[in-house]
């Protein structure tokens, strides 16, 4: 008892701070509903619309859960994995910190952005006839999942000390990333999650699946309360998550819109939710 009444005096107080919450909260509320009556049905289902907006879900080039394609394809499978471990094991282990990393860090992220677009072109020349005789190598789904973590890695390094520096009253100036062995230890952590895909075990799939697929929301959704803060040159103003409600939840519409618009503008395109087909 005393839980929920916390709560209802916690909601209370959100009230007469940000009288706007309730009308934000129903509206938020109804565009969810509405997004979630329209887009294929179980939870698998949505994150399959999720993944439909970002990503173009080709089939060969996806991994499975038996017969099922996951919701992302490999490569966009491992850039939202890899953003989410870099950004809890930021929030983790060097919360609100915001100084720019070490050298080398800073090149081995640029090594994997490069090694991202490699394989990113090298992958499109394969796909186009005319073209994949001028392939480098034969791409594969593990390098495209490798590929798409060292990115999703960098993605996290970029977004947390922004997000730190946008919106906490009292943040950490200290590199968000120590050093070498402080980096060793966030890329162990997501080889080990490219492991646990590639074994290809439903029972670890299913989770990293809808995920992958969440993370896509998360990073939309602190992206756009970024840019709500500094509109409403509210930056630097926030103490903790509980007094950021009104700006998450303008946030977390917007970035459900997006994600709306680009399915409703590729199933009128396309006309069905699979993935894009070439040949």
């Amino acid at each position: 008892m005393p839980f929920f009444v916390n709560i209802k005096s916690y909601l209370s107080k959100i009230k007469a701070k940000f009288p706007w919450t309730r009308f934000l909260l129903i509206l938020s509320l109804v565009f969810l509903l509405a997004w979630l009556s329209w887009t294929p049905t179980g939870l698998m289902g949505k994150a399959d619309a999720v993944g439909y907006a970002v990503c173009h879900r080709i089939d060969l080039r996806s991994f499975h859960l038996g017969d099922r394609q996951m919701p992302l394809c490999a490569r966009c499978t491992g850039q939202y994995l890899g953003a989410m471990v870099s950004m809890l094991y930021l929030v983790i282990f060097r919360p609100r910190r915001t100084g720019r990393p070490p050298w080398i860090v800073i090149g081995i992220l640029v090594l994997f952005a490069g090694f991202y677009a490699l394989d990113g072109l090298n992958s499109y020349i394969h796909l186009i006839p005319q073209l994949s005789r001028f392939y480098l190598y034969p791409p594969g789904n593990t390098l495209r999942l490798l590929s798409g973590t060292g990115i999703g890695l960098g993605m996290g390094v970029l977004v947390s000390p922004a997000f730190n520096s946008t919106v906490w009253k009292r943040n950490d100036p200290r590199p968000i990333i120590e050093g070498p062995l402080d980096f060793g230890a966030l890329l162990g952590i997501a080889l080990l999650v490219d492991l646990l895909v590639l074994s290809g075990n439903p029972l670890l799939l299913y989770p990293l699946a809808l995920f992958s697929a969440a993370w896509v929301l998360v990073l939309l959704t602190l992206i756009y309360t970024m840019v709500v803060v500094m509109v409403a040159k509210k930056e630097n103003a926030y103490e903790d998550f509980r007094g950021m409600v009104l700006v998450v939840l303008i946030g977390f519409i917007i970035a459900l819109a997006q994600v709306a618009i680009l399915d409703i503008l590729r199933y009128l395109l396309t006309g069905t939710w699979g993935g894009f087909i070439f040949g």
